[in-house]
């Protein structure tokens, strides 16, 4: 304990310092309190039923004699939300098709009344005592199903003869949308001297957070208002959709209220069907309702991510050069339109497919396409690592045919003056690609990769080689841009800072922590500004009647946006405290200088600390006539002008046993440019946990439905997560280009390591067989079988 103390006192503990993280101790001593560790008097339990066919009309729900079990208080069914006239969940980003027609976008009941359409939908909801006692009374209850065909290759699910989903989507289409040029694409495929065509699946993940979803509901009859404790990474967006669309409540009568949540990837910012049924049972029983999700529930109820189908085609002239790049993607969005999952494969997708290149002219379709499985949308990088995952592998491909080095080929094609405007909307505003790549090279020891191959065959083994050289947009906003894209409301950040009597600090922010370590980052930035030990600050977040309002966390963009947000506060407290400096020291406030802690009247030993001068901010009596208002509180909105593109180069060298099939990563570099860095430790380990995740998907992540639509790897049995012998040491290194559309440089970080990696590793796995044709994930099996695919060819030669 005192260690850590004395980290996060010391000094220097701003802006640059790699301080401790302040929340670890909690965490680490078992006094995080997490929404299942809330418990209010009276509670009841809630227990989901839920539908074990994919696609199916419900006859008949017969719940009368669970109703009359031990300690069971009520049953609730699809019949009974639809008589409280609850709305539908929504998708709150447009999409229109390429005729100009609106997504088609179903009706999501949080309990279905009619049809269910994946495994592991909810349908009937029992409160009880007791968990026991919910789950006893839920085999009691006998639900009759008329089970209808399934559909859940997304290929497929267009066929003129597949399943119908849902009435309002012919063919289950959901929209067919483009972006680009096709006509010039079309003319730089006419004129090239080479192409290259590449298949590409990118697999469909469970995001597998720590900590399950929960939720726990209280109705206060007194003022007919509701309290929603939740696993949520953005509070206020839940509360605004529950109240504004579904109709649990009005806004000012619903407080929403993350606490400490044991992280989320994406998969925590959308609205669940359990929060509805909780509020809504709260209502019904008159007693506090809690829901906490276990790992099975997981795997069927929480958004998967990815799920694309692609064909992609990128153009050379004869010099390597790009040309063009034709893709066609299908994209699986499952049973529902979860609430950002229009916006993932459009336009968090195709804006990236010029990457870290100038491509000349690019088109992309997309469909989005219903079928039976679980709603998929935003997971850690959300469109970007799909898009990073089409470029980098058809790049890797083209160098090996074309015969130019890997890391050349990128070279010859890296955008090298800013701002860069692409074919798909974006304008790169920064950055030093070369610089990346070159550093990358050096730590990663490519030069010495070949006596390392030779070194692997001589013990029988593959030794591979892959490249990742990525971009992303990040900082997710401004709300100018995202609004024209199409998104419900507007992506801004908001924060207060209010300065106590005493000199010690809260801040206020609409972002929310869930592993990031706001509570340290955010603090050394205002520590830093004020001067003041990053003890003295606190960070309130995660409460829609503390915070006014949020956005939220996803996207990287809590640094980029929600502290820019603290900035512009910091500006205005630091600005009313000169004031109150000044008339303390009878000083013209042009005179005050401000620097660490400290106000000095320019040109003489005046001076008075930051906290004397907060104090007597409180001390209104001093300010003769009114001239000043007592306090020092200040609130500030940031609604950025435009995104923000870390980009760096990853780079992975595989070992692969043939006869196993087994992929080893020996080694795995990544040198990233995320801007200003404002805690490098903090950084390198969000870096860290993103590589993983990638590593994760490239070799042993793969959510598997069966024809009938059953989820096979329902479990840890069956779903391979990455451990930690299955990952190498890492080597982290930065470059820097400060952003220039925000007042502190940065561009975020959170979601670097799961867009590169991906690409790197196939990459790596292709180059140690010698073929393309291994699909992702690379697992052992697939691995042997390309092997066993290409041995008959080796033999022959």
């Amino acid at each position: 304990m005192a260690t850590g103390a004395t980290a996060t006192a010391a000094k220097p503990a701003g802006v640059g310092a790699p301080v401790r993280r302040k929340e670890d101790f909690r965490f680490l001593t078992g006094n995080g309190r997490y929404t299942a560790d809330i418990g209010r008097p009276g509670q009841a339990c809630l227990h989901v039923l839920r539908s074990t066919h994919a696609h199916a009309r419900i006859v008949r729900i017969q719940a009368g004699h669970a109703s009359r079990m031990p300690g069971v208080l009520a049953v609730i069914t699809g019949a009974d939300l639809a008589a409280d006239k609850l709305g539908p969940l929504v998708c709150g980003w447009m999409i229109h098709s390429t005729d100009g027609s609106p997504m088609r976008m179903a009706p999501h009941p949080a309990l279905p009344a009619d049809t269910v359409r994946h495994v592991g939908e909810p349908v009937v909801a029992i409160v009880a005592e007791t968990p026991e006692a919910a789950r006893d009374a839920a085999e009691a209850v006998v639900i009759d199903y008329e089970e209808l065909p399934a559909v859940v290759d997304p290929a497929a699910a267009q066929a003129e003869d597949a399943p119908q989903i849902h009435a309002v989507a012919p063919r289950n289409t959901i929209f067919h949308w483009q972006l680009g040029d096709a006509s010039a694409v079309d003319a730089a495929f006419a004129r090239a001297a080479s192409v290259t065509r590449l298949d590409l699946v990118n697999n469909r993940l469970v995001p597998n957070a720590m900590e399950p979803r929960a939720a726990l509901a209280e109705y206060d009859p007194g003022n007919d208002s509701f309290t929603l404790w939740n696993t949520s990474q953005n509070p206020h967006v839940a509360r605004l959709v529950l109240s504004a669309f579904v109709g649990v409540a009005p806004e000012h009568r619903l407080r929403v209220v993350a606490p400490d949540v044991g992280g989320g990837f994406g998969s925590k910012i959308f609205i669940y069907p359990e929060e509805v049924v909780a509020l809504v049972a709260a209502r019904r029983v008159r007693r506090p309702v809690r829901w906490v999700a276990d790992r099975s529930e997981a795997f069927v109820a929480d958004a998967h991510g990815r799920d694309h189908v692609t064909t992609a085609e990128m153009a050379f002239d004869p010099h390597g050069k790009i040309l063009g790049l034709r893709v066609k993607t299908v994209a699986n969005l499952g049973a529902y339109m979860s609430t950002f999952s229009s916006s993932v494969p459009t336009y968090l997708y195709a804006t990236l497919l010029s990457g870290q290149y100038a491509i000349p002219a690019i088109h992309c379709t997309v469909d989005a396409v219903y079928t039976n499985t679980v709603p998929v949308d935003a997971y850690r990088g959300a469109g970007r690592p799909e898009a990073t995952f089409v470029v980098e592998r058809l790049m890797e491909v083209s160098a090996r045919r074309l015969g130019i080095d890997p890391a050349e080929l990128r070279r010859r094609n890296f955008v090298t003056s800013f701002p860069h405007q692409t074919p798909v909307i974006m304008t790169y505003d920064c950055g030093d690609y070369a610089a990346s790549l070159d550093k990358a090279l050096a730590l990663a020891d490519v030069a010495g990769f070949p006596a390392r191959r030779r070194e692997a065959e001589a013990r029988g083994r593959l030794r591979g080689l892959g490249f990742s050289a990525y971009i992303e947009a990040c900082g997710i906003a401004p709300s100018q841009a995202v609004g024209s894209l199409g998104a419900g409301v507007g992506l801004w950040e908001s924060a207060e800072v209010r300065v106590n009597p005493t000199g010690s600090v809260e801040v206020l922010t609409g972002s929310h922590s869930h592993g990031q370590g706001h509570e340290t980052t955010f603090a050394q930035l205002v520590a830093d500004r004020l001067g003041l030990s990053i003890d003295d600050v606190s960070i309130v977040h995660g409460d829609t009647d503390k915070v006014q309002f949020g956005m939220g966390t996803y996207g990287s963009r809590s640094g980029a946006v929600g502290m820019s947000a603290i900035v512009k506060a910091l500006d205005k407290v630091e600005a009313k405290a000169r004031k109150v400096a000044a008339h303390l020291m009878e000083a013209s406030e042009a005179d005050i200088v401000f620097e660490n802690g400290t106000f000095t009247v320019a040109g003489t030993d005046k001076r008075a600390s930051f906290a004397e001068v907060a104090l007597n901010a409180y001390t209104a009596h001093r300010f003769a006539g009114g001239a000043l208002e007592p306090g020092l509180k200040e609130g500030a909105f940031y609604d950025p002008v435009n995104f923000t593109f870390p980009a760096g180069c990853h780079v992975c060298e595989v070992e692969i046993d043939p006869e196993t099939g087994r992929v080893t990563v020996e080694r795995f570099t990544a040198v990233d440019d995320f801007g200003n860095v404002i805690n490098p430790m903090i950084v390198e380990g969000q870096v860290h946990g993103g590589i993983v995740q990638g590593i994760g998907q490239a070799l042993m992540e793969q959510a598997v439905y069966d024809e009938s639509g059953q989820l096979v790897t329902g479990s840890y049995n069956d779903y391979v997560m990455p451990r930690a012998a299955d990952v190498p040491p890492l080597a982290v290194d930065t470059t820097v280009t400060p952003c220039p559309s925000n007042p502190l440089g940065i561009k975020g970080c959170g979601e670097a390591g799961a867009i590169a990696a991906p690409a790197a590793v196939m990459n790596a796995v292709t180059d140690a067989l010698g073929t393309e044709d291994v699909p992702m994930p690379a697992n052992a099996l697939t691995v042997w079988r390309a092997l066993q695919r290409t041995r008959p060819q080796v033999a022959a030669e």
